[in-house]
């Protein structure tokens, strides 16, 4: 492995200021999303019954929760481009936990996440509450796995998957795994999906590490949380949507994911060298 991936950076110690930063951004942070997730749960009662898998109402929900996560963190966010209309699926670079709340702000739109994260505390519950896919990193669950994603894709769901694997520490991106790229390549759905590459940009506070943001490794979810709650003047996130493409245009997944990652790794202007394992 690279020394990347096990290099860290220490987190600050934090004084009175950075104590009450944290207790006033967590607090109105918890109570922005876990109201939210309150709210979301008792209009899915309703609208489940009467559109089943279609989500006409609680997407929008998540999306405002996500919105007000930055303005609460103070943490700029700028979006450049459009995020498509068209049936299909997004895929980004992933270099933090904050890429769910800069991509669900953006849009409405259901992530694919390993199934891991279905068992974390807190944010496992916000994962299945909004519609989350699940996968086993598994050869025999592929094809469960790949009905699962058919499935949400006819019902009109745009699908988010992070073909990284994992998140890094977000100036560099690992190379793509063209695996899930598959499922847009079965039973017609490549003649009527279209691909949106998105890439997500952080740029840390002035006089800070460029990876101020970025979540990798094994650095604790609590941890990373903290540092961002106590930070006195943010840096901002930048969200860049590039033109979708036609899944039909490519002639296998590999080339479809190829195509995506150089997309997204020609626009994001500090990323490092490619990591080969």
């Amino acid at each position: 492995m690279s020394d990347w991936w096990s290099a860290r950076l220490a987190n600050p110690r934090l004084g009175v200021g950075d104590w009450v930063r944290v207790m006033l951004r967590g607090g109105a942070l918890g109570a922005v999303t876990y109201g939210g997730l309150v709210l979301l749960v008792l209009v899915r009662l309703v609208e489940r019954p009467l559109f089943g898998q279609v989500r006409p109402v609680t997407p929008h929900i998540t999306q405002a929760v996500c919105r007000a996560a930055f303005v609460i963190l103070g943490v700029g966010y700028a979006l450049r481009g459009t995020p498509m209309r068209q049936p299909g699926a997004v895929v980004a670079n992933h270099g933090s936990w904050l890429d769910v709340f800069a991509l669900n702000a953006a849009q409405r739109i259901y992530f694919v996440a390993k199934a891991e994260v279905a068992g974390w505390p807190a944010i496992g519950w916000l994962a299945r509450a909004t519609g989350t896919v699940f996968i086993a990193r598994k050869g025999s669950a592929a094809k469960a796995q790949q009905r699962l994603f058919e499935q949400r894709l006819r019902a009109g769901h745009p699908l988010l998957f992070f073909p990284e694997g994992t998140s890094t520490d977000s100036i560099r991106m690992l190379p793509f795994k063209s695996t899930l790229f598959a499922a847009f390549y079965s039973h017609g759905l490549e003649r009527v999906l279209q691909i949106q590459p998105v890439t997500v940009v952080y740029h840390a506070p002035t006089g800070q590490d460029a990876r101020y943001y970025g979540w990798w490794g094994d650095m604790t979810f609590g941890g990373h949380l903290l540092k961002v709650l106590a930070t006195p003047r943010q840096g901002r996130v930048e969200v860049i949507f590039h033109d979708p493409v036609a899944v039909d245009d490519f002639a296998d997944r590999k080339a479809l994911a190829a195509h995506c990652e150089a997309v997204i790794r020609a626009a994001h202007p500090g990323l490092g060298a490619l990591f080969k394992p």
